[in-house]
Parts: C-alpha cells; structure tokens; sequence
C-alpha cells in the first residue's frame, strides 16, 4: 500500500458521520449576525397588523368603534368578526378538532384575546391606531379557577357550543366540558386497590408555564392577484400543516400556497399551531394587495399564545408492604383556557399522557382525564416535551417518591424494586404502549456510583442531625429522577394531525461531482439539523458531511413533512434520511458492479464505496459512482442520483434517563442553592454528541425555569400578573447552575440507525429531580407534597408552615 493512501481511520474522520462532534455549520451565519428571520423579510408597499386585545377575561362585545382609528395618518383599515364573516373566516378549526375565534366574536374569552386587526403603513401607526379603536365591554364573571369550572352555577364560556353534548373526543357533562378519556382496565385496578397493603394519594398540580421563545410569533403574507398565490413566511414548526390548515381555511388551493420557514429563534412547541395573526395577515394582504406583516410583542406572547401544562392530577399507587407497585390510578383536571387548542396527535386529547406508568412495571393501571374550558389563553403546547409527557412524568416521579417516604424506602431503591427489566423488553405498559428497548437498572446504578448516592444520604443524615441541634439553618434534598420518555410520532396506526399521517420525508440528490443537497420535511429551530442530518447521510452513503447541503422549512422545495416538535426530528425524520440514503446506496451498488464488471453481490461496503469481495484494491469510491451515474449507467437504468423516503414508523421511540438534583435551602429566606445537578441520557445511537450536549444544556435549563418559578399566573379577575420578563422567570447565566451530563447507549430496534431522540428529554426529566429535591430537602420536617413552582418565597412559606420558625 501507498504511504500516501489514508488509512481506515482517516478516510471515517473525513466523512465526519455518526458519533462525530461535528461542530454546527449553522452557526457561521448565526454568530455573525447573518440569519435570515422573519423580522428581516421586507418586501416592496409592505404593510404593517397589529391587534387591538381585550383587557377583560370574560365580556361581551357590545360595539367597536372603528372611526378615530381610522383618521390616524398611516392606518388603512380595520379588521372586525363582522369583516371576517364576509369570507367565512371569523373562526377557525384546531389542531384539537375545537373551533377558535380568530377575532372575538360577540364576546371575549381571555385576557388579551384578539379583537380587532389594524393594518398600517408602519408599526408606529398601527400603534396608534389600536389605541384610538373604542371597544364597548360589558364584563361578565370569569372563570379562572379549574376546580370550579363544572360547578353547577360556573358561567357559561363557550355559547356558540350551547346544546351541544358531545365534542370532537366523545360526551360532554357540563357546558364548561371539554372531554373525558379514559384508558387503561378500571375494574382490575380498583381490585389491585381493595387488596393493597399500602396505599397513597396525592394531588399532583403542573402549573401553567410558557415556552417563550427567544423569536415571538410572527409572519407576513403576501398575496399575488394576478396569479391568486398567497406566499406566507413565518415562524412555523411546520410548514407544511400551515399550508394545508391555510388552504382548508381560506379555500385556496394548496399549491397556490407557498409557506417558508426562514430562521426560526427558537420554539419549544410555541410555533406549532395556528394564530389569528397569520389568519388577519393573510386577510389583509389579500384585501390591499400589498404584503402584511405581523410581530407580536413580548407580552403578546405570554400571555396569548399557546400556554403549556396547567395539569392537575391526583396520583394514587398500590403497593405491598415492601415496595412493590401494583396498581396505579391518575385522574387529571386539564385545564385547557378558552379553546381546546392543543397541539396534540388527533386522537390523543390528553396526549400521551398515558405513558404515566413511566419507566416501572405496573401490573395494572387506569388513568382518566378530563379537559374543561376557562377565562385562560387557550393552547396546550408539547413545550420541549412530547404532547403530555413532561407532566405525566412529574406526576409518577413525584408519586414514587411520595410512596417511598410512606414506606421509609429510599427513592432509588424503591425505582430498582420496580423497574421494567431488561430482558422485559419490548414491553406492553399497562396503558397501551410497547416500550421499544431499556436497560434502566444499568443507568441508574451508574447514576449513583458517579454522584457517590450512598456518600451523599450520610452527608444528608448527618445535615439533618445538625438542622435538629440548632447547628444550621439549611436544610439538604436529593432529587432522584428516572424518566422514560415517548419520542417519535408517529405511526399512522395511532398518529395524524388533522387527518394526515405523521410520517416525515427526506429527498436527497447526488450531483455528478458528489457534492449533494438533502431537502427535509422538518424545521430546525436551534437542533442543528443542518449539521446532524448530513452526519447520518455521510455515514450511509460515504459523502463527507460538508459536501451534503441541508434545506428544510419551504414547500415549494422540501418534501411533505409533519414538521418538528415532539422529539420527533430524529425517530421519523431521521429515519427517513437513512432510507432515502439507502435508496440511493442500492443503486450506487449496481453502478459499481457494472463499472467494476462483477456481480453486485460480490460487493461489499467500505466506509466510502464498494469493494470487491476479496479483492481490496479493486474498489469505487462514492464520488466516482456520482460522476459515472451521470455518464455511464448499465443498460436501461435511468440516469442520476437521487432518491426520496416517506417514513411512517412501525413504533414510538423511548429514550429515557436517570438524573440526580444535591439541592440546600435556607429555610429563613428560602433561598436554595443548587450544589449539584447530574444528568444520564440514554437516546440510544447517538448522532453529535456535542450537539446532545448541548441540547441536554438547554433542556435542563428550561426545566430548572419550570420548577423554581416560572408560571402564567392569574389573579382571580383573569388578570395575567406574570405577563413580562419583569415577573416571568427567565434563568440567566447568573442563576443557571452547572450541568453534569452522561449516557449509556440502548439503540432502538426498530429505528434504521438506532436513534431514538433526545431535545426534549432533559425538560421531562428535570422538573421532577428539581421538584423532588425541594420535597426530599423538607420530607423530614413533615411535609409530604409542596406543589411547584418552588420559588424562594414559597419555600420559606413551607418552611412556615412546617413550624421551623420560633
């Protein structure tokens, strides 16, 4: 061999595929101030929306006054229900199968709902216009509180469904019902409670929270008369729903509809769903002829777009005496604001809430939901999680700690009591699931050997001791959480939005001189797709990763995709990379076989081409195959290079983790003091790991945001008193603590390359190790369940409470 010829290693390096901490091609254009985000969009005559909002929670509309507004210098017009009723637009369906008012219509249903749309030459007149429209209310009672939405006496919310008893998800039971579902064997559960040695019961709340991304919501449209196409950028996690929700909307026909995701800041589920922003936008542009845009603000967005969790969940497990689980009933309160409009699969209305039997091996289990309808924003986003997952794993992590506490059991031993096995897998969950693959007992005893778990319960005695004798006024908790989360819609046996299946798509296209373009049916909002999806590609088919461009967030171009969110970028998108790759190995395999004049069996793969079996120095390298698929394929094979793959699962994915919080608290102040915070994933084969890293970072922080004070509060007039960053709890370096990150590695079986998912797993798991810790640091003062978000004046209010004070 030629010293010159590189090695099995350096031609592996080259590709920079799968397992290489690639660094993100993304961020040349981002660190140097060159996205392209929608705010950036400026188009010749455009025009400026911005929305006159109700400051009620619960009125009717009894006149708008439009006059004043009008003679502001720039304002063009004003756009009403009433205007919006001429085109049959004045609601709008839900991804939840709900209607929605786009501009309120007779009444309002929330605090800074959407009730008249200005359209301006410039933001600053559009401004001035909002403030001249006069609104006439007349306020009515609102309903803020969830626990007295189906009293007999609550008002009515929603009159447009008076006299209907049934929804899109079965019977209704009162005027403020959203749904009841139901799953999961309910005599076999009550009679593992009737025979249970121990028992516990606790309501569990997951407070109102928002995604707040960096980027707010916004877009603008564009529409062509003279060739009737409306062009729409937007800041969309999915693309292509918009176009098709857009079409159904407005019965213009899909493929006059172009819809481009430029740069997105950031979504965390935020920029899934449909707004009245992008409706009155596209209205307008339509009605002037001219491109309209629409930015909402930051308070806007807090308090008006989809909200996530506002989930109340009373947890109950069944036991023996020592340990071991035998049953588990939930029954959830969700409140779901003034339109059930959640981003959820359309036959899940409470998501995937039932994977809340969680990584343990509950015999039986029975779960029941109920959605009802308050004075509150309406949405219920998969905020970093997948459709429910995050509360149903608060709520069984909680719930086991609680059950340790009863029995004197430590938290983590009593989780390898009740573990699914390893040789369980795959695993029908007591609620319908088929758990792919695990080895849960492996990461948690590695969690533990890291963090020294034993160490660490003696330090905490031995605080605890000193707490008692007047020695410290800190007291220590450990939060162990081990969370199996449900990645990956989805299959179309079980998944679709709107009808359509939740597949996902990949085209890929090889040119002659093997550079090649990937066009994908999701939407990076800071995942780093562009430099993961062409790892996997480089590693399949033998094209080094920075010659594969990267193109997501435009239908006009990219392949029908159900867009990203939910984790699913990786199980569905992911997959369907590796196929389409493959598609085009199998072909690159029989142009080598003729060029190399052989039988295509008696090829193998070699890292970056084909080999002669036996004869390595007869060889064709993947960039010689391209070159030849353009001059010089066998008889009667088309030319080129390409290939497309819709993927549609044969399962859900579950990664899942094993994470440790080493929290003090000062219970005279309340102030806590994050010591240590350990994080194992398992996602199984892991693509970047520096981009897991990363991810995992970011997840923890938005987890740590959730239980120590972020919260959409209300007081009881339905006003938001947490409607800014001045009261909304937005972490900075100077508050996030350090993250400790590790990993074991179980591939999916049934995932082309093994991959299961993993940007949402650190917000899943890290509510509850920072909840529990809270709870585990007063467990001994007496307390059982001190309800998130764990702020410092709640814990000293528990403190309190629990009497630690003279």
């Amino acid at each position: 061999m030629n010293d010159m010829t590189p090695t099995r290693e350096q031609r592996e390096a080259k590709l920079e595929g799968l397992g290489c901490k690639r660094k993100r091609v993304e961020d040349i254009r981002f660190t140097q101030g060159k996205g392209n985000y929608v705010d950036d969009v400026k188009l010749p005559g455009m025009l400026h929306g911005d929305f006159v909002r109700s400051p009620h929670a619960h009125a009717r509309v009894k006149s708008i006054n439009s006059d004043e507004a009008l003679k502001v210098p720039g304002v063009l017009a004003v756009i009403t229900a009433e205007t919006l009723k001429t085109v049959n637009l004045a609601w709008m369906p839900t991804l939840a199968g709900d209607v929605q008012m786009v501009l309120a219509d007779g009444k309002v249903l929330f605090q800074g709902q959407e009730v008249a749309f200005v359209v301006a030459t410039d933001r600053y007149a559009a401004d001035d216009g909002i403030n001249k429209v006069v609104v006439e209310y007349e306020p009515l009672p609102a309903l803020i509180d969830p626990f007295k939405a189906m009293d007999p006496d609550a008002p009515v919310l929603r009159e447009d469904l008076a006299g209907k008893t049934s929804g899109a998800h079965g019977p209704r039971k009162h005027h403020n019902h959203v749904f009841e579902w139901t799953v999961g064997d309910k005599d076999l559960t009550d009679a593992a409670f009737r025979k249970a040695e121990v028992t516990i019961k606790e309501m569990i709340s997951y407070h109102r929270t928002h995604p707040s991304p960096l980027e707010t919501c916004q877009c603008v449209c564009s529409f062509d008369k003279i060739k009737g196409e409306l062009t729409i950028w937007g800041t969309f996690q999915a693309p292509h729903v918009i176009r098709t929700v857009v079409a159904l909307i407005a019965k213009i026909p899909e493929h006059k509809i172009h819809v481009i995701s430029p740069d997105i800041g950031g979504g965390f589920g935020n920029k899934v769903g449909a707004y009245p922003g992008y409706i009155c936008a596209a209205v307008a542009s339509i009605v002037t002829g001219k491109p309209v845009k629409w930015v909402e603000d930051r308070i806007e967005n807090l308090t008006a777009t989809s909200f996530a969790r506002d989930y109340h969940m009373t947890a109950e497990i069944a036991s023996t005496k020592d340990g071991k689980v035998t049953g588990l009933r939930v029954h959830v309160l969700a409140d779901h604001g003034a339109f059930d409009a959640c981003a959820d699969p359309s036959k899940w209305p409470a998501g995937f809430f039932n994977i809340v039997t969680g990584s343990y091996d509950f015999p039986v289990a029975h779960l029941s939901v109920d959605g009802i309808y308050t004075n509150k924003a309406p949405g219920g986003v998969a905020y970093r999680c997948s459709f429910r997952v995050t509360e149903a794993a608060y709520c069984i992590e909680r719930a086991m700690d609680i059950l340790a506490q009863k029995l004197g059991m430590d938290p983590a031993e009593l989780r390898l009591k009740n573990f699914i096995k390893a040789e369980q897998f795959p695993y029908h969950s007591a609620l319908g699931w088929e758990y792919d693959s695990g080895d849960y007992h492996t990461a948690m005893r590695k969690m533990m050997e890291t963090v020294d778990y034993a160490g660490l319960r003696k330090e905490q005695a031995a605080q605890r001791a000193a707490f008692k004798r007047g020695e410290t006024r800190e007291i220590m908790g450990l939060g162990v959480s081990f969370f199996t989360e449900i990645v990956g819609a989805g299959p179309s046996k079980n998944c679709d939005i709107l009808g359509i299946a939740m597949f996902d798509s990949c085209e890929i296209r090889l040119h002659p001189t093997g550079a090649g373009i990937a066009r994908v049916g999701t939407k990076s909002q800071g995942q780093g797709h562009e430099t993961t999806w062409a790892q996997i590609i480089a590693t399949e088919i033998g094209i080094p990763a920075d010659d594969i461009m990267v193109e997501e967030g435009n239908t006009d171009t990219a392949p029908y995709g159900l867009g990203t969110y939910g984790s699913r970028s990786t199980p569905v998108a992911g997959a369907a990379i590796a196929m389409a790759a493959r598609k085009i190995k199998a072909k690159a395999q029989m142009i080598a076989a003729y060029k190399l004049e052989v039988h295509e069996g008696d090829l193998e793969w070699d890292i970056d081409g084909f080999r002669v079996k036996g004869l390595p120095e007869k060889t064709m390298s993947m960039k010689d195959i391209c070159w030849a698929a353009y001059n010089s394929v066998p008889p009667g094979m088309e030319p080129g290079l390409e290939a497309v793959s819709y993927y549609d699962p044969p399962n859900m994915t579950y990664p899942f983790g094993a994470y440790i919080c080493v929290m003090n608290i000062d219970v005279d102040t309340g102030v806590y003091n994050v010591r240590r915070f350990y994080a194992l994933d398992d996602c199984g084969t892991r693509i970047n790991p520096m981009i897991i890293e990363g991810q995992v970072h970011g997840g923890l922080t938005e987890a740590f945001a959730i239980a120590m004070g972020q919260e959409i509060r209300y007081d009881p007039e339905g006003n938001v008193v947490t409607g800014s960053f001045m009261d909304f709890f937005m972490p900075t370096a100077v508050e996030t603590p350090h993250w400790e990150t590790d990993f074991t590695v179980t591939p999916s079986p049934h995932h082309p390359i093994g991959a299961k998912g993993v940007g949402e797993s650190p917000n899943v798991g890290g509510v509850p190790a920072f909840s529990n810790a809270v709870n585990d640091a007063f467990s001994f003062l007496g307390s059982t369940h001190i309800q998130m978000p764990h702020d410092y004046w709640r814990n000293w209010r528990a403190a309190k409470e629990l009497g630690v004070f003279a």
